[in-house]
């Protein structure tokens, strides 16, 4: 045990024996350290009255030195405010440390374990540390000391902490590790590394102080009431009631009013998922199903809003040209040019708004939002009195008969139900309008449910109180003639509801189908104007109506478009996440959705985009519910809305429901906002943004595969689904490319792939480090395109480790049956043991029922001494010449790895040393099966009967598209006799099989004695690892057996000669047939185990495949991986 412990334990010891007063003395390390020691203990003095406490701190300053705390305690019982570790934020150029925390006294007596200084360095934030052993928040709860944390909700917070500093807790290395182990060396101590969104958040969440944010009324109810509530409150519901009357028109409203209620509710339980940060539609989304769904949607919800903002000043511009009337045109006969030139006043009054603040937008809300409930409580008051003058323009008042014939629908020309609900569905929209100001809501879990629930309910009540009211007092079809009154002798025959009041409006319906009449549901837009108590009123809420909307979307489309550029969803975009003043108001984004909407302005004919920026929106809702659908189906541990009052089936219907009026408002404008939505969702998949958020896709799609694994589980296998699921030894995935690659051919989305790396060595394993590689290599294959796993071991040896990669590597079916391994082609230069035990692995995998295949590339296959080889290759790929590179090589293996860590390259150009020649050579080599083979063969030499692994890998392999120009050959053992037979035997079983091949050869003098010189080239090869115990005693032989079992006896090399030449002799045949192959497949041979020496095996290995193009020995566990049944 280190002296320091030593020292710290006997203190501690002593000072738990005398609890008060006490002395705590201070052991600071000798000598420069990277970070202090976590386990300190200061010098305390406890006065013996509580009256004069000295507090004591631990803030270790820049220059190592203490900061000495003055000041009285504050007093006793007070919440303790120290913690672990503060991380701040809001300074990353070198803030001073935080105040000091005053302390508390001591309870108990108990000993002191105070908390260090760790200094960090990970990404320009600060850690502070405060000194624990002074805040007794730990001693108050359990009565000593410890630094193992209680539950506290600041540990839980994001790195990015807007509601307050994110602090870590002691990680299990602190509280586990022994007392001299540094538990951690750099970074965040729980591993929380930012990614580059998460970082845009953190520089999002420190907000500077005094920003303005909004309550459920203000932020959420005010925005979605004004929005909801639109021009078509006044000048469509009426006409919404003439054609659909009062039923229809009640279930229009009642439709529409489900859908957005579903939405609505789907929204809450997403916004009650976790803390909202600004960005609405987009948000809500994007970190429920994922970055593809949520920057396709973010990108048109924010486009329309843009849109909508044209819409509605248009709107408005239209209104007023109306109102002037002909006698006072801006521009004579010229009434677009009229609407252009309001409109564009318009927008420019309403950017002045939005840009001066959120505050002053809102204030000017709640001003619009008063003229609209006056405007509504005008109508409804001024349809309680009714007038004499008003009787001829179709207003009667409250009355039975007309609230009858109004009862039923009277749809005309090509109106139907679905187009007259097309037409309202637009007004029901505007839901989101709190929600997409998610960033100003000062709790916006709480506004969002509360605020859209209930403008919802509100506005819904409206409508339909004004399809009742309108329906019940005035007629369809009046004249407006005062002098359309029925004489006693006509009132029999007239059957309208006119007739009761002593009018008949029926001379304006012609007979032909043609109305002509004025006023009336049906012919009079501004027919609420005239049942009003004061029509101006009226105007004033058709202005109020139409503005609001627009300064609600002036607002939302440049918050939402700012969340998307801050997650750099698309590239290029990142000018507009930048915020300013106190708000982070994205004025470069009001400037962008100015000019937009000011181009559709100036088009000022907005009935063709109307249709797509209804269903823009739709799109979004549809989404929002099936972003609930889908979490709910997900079953993740983390979805845990507080808002309960939601269901999956219903939110699921609202997803199709919103599709369904996508189709029924326009079709083809549906059809093009799924394809445009289509479009983006491929682009974003493809770019792959660098974000990770925790999206129900990600819970779903490990749902699904545990699902599927366990099902997959629960089925025999069967010879038909046999895939070479392959356990390949690389080591690092990027020091064997050529194995890599080689593999990777034949396993791309036919079978399993695991990279298996043992860690050997001396040195005690750093399981921290093991998964930190884990990660980072895992990440290096996703990022090269290659579809499989890593899974590093730490063993005693290299046979050790294998062993365990052979039993638990995989997860039910999904389990390797294949071993892969590199040849050993420095088996002669080292340790003898190491054959030995790499002779053993493929024994092991014969006795787990595992196939075994061996790859040897001539040029060889680790490159790891190589230093920065990855950038070597790729700057080979880019230019046809090499610069000049001079490499530092590091051959010693500090970890005793499978693949050695790589070194450092000192100089990368204009350095007069080359990278020598061989490995040169071996860098060409290690791309070889990257790049596409050009026409040659795979020649098979399938000589033994291993159940078809043999056949399979090379027809595996020539299915790929890299390999399609290569012919299958195979080569097979026979007589000379029966050359013929044996050839139409194999053709046979082929066709059978129906694998394609180029040419059967039979190998009728494959028992040919080999050359004498290739025997004498043997024989000299395995001298040195000959027993010889013949010329020694029989105690002598024994004993050196049992010390080097790699030694080949004299009676094992007498018993196996005939085997020996037949690998002499296949080495012949190889070079005289393949010598030109792409690939040779060949059938490996069987050494018995413990019958065959370690040393003489490698032998009859090395024989066989020297001097080779690239050869696969490849031996199946004998049991039937190929079928010609059906």
């Amino acid at each position: 045990m280190p002296f320091s412990s030593v020292v710290y334990i006997t203190l501690v010891r002593q000072l738990a024996s005398h609890p008060s007063p006490f002395v705590a003395i201070r052991l600071e390390p000798a000598g420069p350290t990277s970070s202090s020691s976590r386990f300190q203990v200061d010098l305390v003095a406890e006065a013996a009255s509580a009256a004069d406490k000295t507090p004591s701190t631990d803030s270790t300053l820049a220059s190592g030195d203490k900061a000495t705390p003055e000041g009285p305690e504050p007093a006793a019982g007070g919440e303790a405010k120290g913690r672990f570790r503060v991380v701040n934020f809001m300074d990353p150029s070198g803030a001073s440390p935080p105040e000091v925390v005053p302390a508390e006294g001591f309870q108990n007596g108990d000993t002191v374990m105070s908390e260090g200084s760790l200094h960090s360095s990970t990404g320009g934030q600060h850690h502070y540390h405060y000194d624990t052993h002074t805040n007794t928040y730990y001693l108050r709860t359990f009565g000593h000391n410890t630094i193992d944390a209680v539950p506290n909700i600041d540990f839980y917070r994001q790195s990015a902490a807007p509601l307050g500093d994110k602090l870590i807790r002691p990680t299990l290395s602190e509280l586990h590790d022994e007392l001299d182990k540094e538990p951690f060396e750099d970074g965040f101590a729980n591993g929380d590394e930012l990614s580059p969104a998460e970082e845009a958040a953190a520089k999002e969440a420190a907000e500077p102080k005094g920003a303005v944010k909004f309550g459920w009324i203000k932020g959420v109810l005010v925005r979605c009431m004004l929005n909801i509530w639109g021009v078509m409150l006044f000048i469509r519901m009426s006409w919404i009631v003439g054609q659909a009357g009062i039923v229809l028109s009640c279930v229009i409203v009642l439709m529409a009013t489900v859908v957005t209620t579903i939405t609505g509710l789907s929204t809450s339980a997403i916004a009650t998922n976790g803390f909202v940060r600004g960005g609405g539609a987009y948000y809500l989304i994007s970190r429920s199903l994922g970055p593809e769904f949520g920057g396709s949607i973010g990108l048109i919800f924010a486009f329309a809003n843009a849109v909508a903002v044209a819409m509605y000043v248009v709107g408005f511009a239209e209104t007023v040209v109306e109102l002037l009337g002909v006698s006072h045109p801006i521009l004579p006969h010229d009434e677009i040019n009229d609407i252009r030139i309001i409109g564009t006043i318009t927008i420019i009054l309403l950017l002045g708004i939005s840009m001066a603040g959120m505050e002053w937008e809102a204030k000017a809300q709640i001003f619009l939002l008063v003229v609209l409930i006056t405007a509504i409580f005008n109508y409804f008051i001024g349809s309680f009195i009714p007038l004499k003058s008003k009787e001829s323009q179709g207003f009667f008042g409250y009355d039975s008969a007309i609230m009858m014939e109004n009862m039923g629908p009277d749809f005309r020309g090509t109106e139907s139900f679905f187009s007259v609900f097309a037409i309202f569905f637009p007004a029901a929209t505007g839901i989101l309008a709190g929600a997409n100001i998610s960033g100003d809501l000062s709790d916006p879990q709480l506004a969002i449910p509360r605020g859209t629930l209930l403008a919802i309910l509100i506005t819904g009540i409206v409508y339909l109180g004004v399809a009742i009211s309108t329906g019940s007092c005035i007629v369809r079809d009046a004249t407006g003639n005062g002098n359309d009154t029925l004489s006693a002798q006509f009132m029999a025959n007239c059957t309208d509801a006119a007739c009761k009041f002593g009018y008949d409006f029926s001379y304006c319906k012609g007979d032909d189908g043609q109305y002509n009449c004025r006023y009336g549901l049906q012919n009079d837009f501004q027919v609420m104007s005239i049942v009003s108590g004061f029509s101006p009123i009226i105007t004033a809420g058709i202005f109020s109506a139409t503005l609001s909307s627009a300064l609600a979307s002036l607002v939302s489309a440049p918050k939402v478009f700012q969340a998307l550029c801050k997650d750099n969803i698309y590239p290029g975009l990142e000018m507009f996440a930048k915020g300013y003043g106190k708000n982070n108001e994205p004025l470069r984004g009001y400037i962008l959705t100015f000019c937009i909407a000011l181009a559709f302005i100036l088009i000022a004919q907005l009935n063709v985009i109307a249709p797509i920026i209804s269903n823009f929106f739709l799109a979004s809702y549809a989404l929002i519910n099936f972003s609930v659908f889908h979490a709910s189906l997900a079953n993740s541990p983390g979805w845990r809305p507080s808002f309960k009052f939601y269901n999956m089936w219903v939110s699921l219907a609202g997803a199709v429901l919103c599709c369904v009026v996508m189709f029924v408002i326009n079709w083809w404008a549906a059809l093009m906002t799924n394809v445009i939505v289509m479009g983006l969702y491929i682009y974003v998949s493809y770019k792959k943004p660098d974000v990770n958020w925790g999206s129900s896709t990600q819970a779903l799609t490990y749902h699904q595969a545990l699902t599927h694994s366990l099902h997959l589980s629960s089925v025999e296998d069967h010879i038909k689904n046999f895939r070479p699921q392959c356990l390949v030894m690389t080591g690092y995935p990027n020091s064997r490319p050529a194995l890599l690659h080689l593999v990777h051919a034949f396993t791309k989305n036919v079978g399993l792939m695991i990279c298996g790396h043992v860690r050997t060595g001396s040195r005690r394993p750093n399981f921290k480090d093991l998964s930190n590689d884990q990660t980072r290599y895992q990440r290096w294959l996703l990022k090269n395109e290659t579809k499989a796993f890593y899974t590093p071991v730490f063993a005693d040896d290299m046979r050790q480790g294998t062993q365990y990669l052979l039993q638990a590597a995989g997860l039910g079916r999904l389990r390797p049956n294949t071993l892969v391994i590199g040849y050993k082609s420095d088996w002669r230069d080292g340790d003898m043991m190491n054959v030995e035990t790499y002779i053993h692995m493929i024994h092991d995998a014969f006795d787990f029922q595992y196939g075994s295949v061996v790859f040897r590339l001539k040029e060889g296959l680790d490159v790891s001494h190589i230093s920065e080889q990855d950038d070597l290759l790729s700057s080979q790929e880019k230019t046809s010449g090499m610069k000049d590179v001079v490499v530092s090589i590091d051959m010693k293996d500090s970890d005793g790895d499978s693949s050695k860590p790589l070194s450092k390259a000192t100089s990368v150009q204009n350095s007069p040393a080359m990278l020598n020649v061989a490995d040169q050579r071996l860098l060409d080599a290690s791309q070889l099966f990257k790049r596409k083979q050009g026409k040659g063969t795979v020649d098979v030499w399938w000589l033994f009967d291993d159940g078809g692994l043999t056949l399979l890998i090379p027809y595996l392999l020539t299915n790929k598209k890299k390999w399609k120009d290569c012919k299958i050959r195979v080569f097979i053992g026979g007589k000379i006799n029966r050359i013929d037979h044996d050839r139409r035997a194999m053709a046979t079983l082929l066709s059978k099989f129906r694998i394609d091949f180029s040419d059967i050869n039979v190998l009728g003098d494959i028992n040919t004695k080999p050359k004498k010189e290739n025997v004498t080239a043997f024989e000299e090869m395995i001298e040195p690892y000959r027993l010889k115990e013949d010329d020694m005693e029989q105690d002598t032989a024994e004993a050196q057996k049992a010390s080097e079992p790699w030694r080949i006896t004299d009676n094992e090399l007498e018993l196996y000669r005939a085997k020996t030449n037949r690998q002499i002799r296949l080495n012949e045949l190889l070079k005289e047939h393949s010598s030109t192959a792409n690939l040779i497949v060949m059938s490996m041979p069987l050494a018995r185990k413990g019958a065959v020496s370690s040393a003489l095996y490698m032998s009859w290995l090395e024989t066989l495949s020297k001097d080779l193009p690239p050869l696969l020995l490849v031996r199946g566990n004998h049991q039937s991986v190929l079928t010609f049944y059906s």
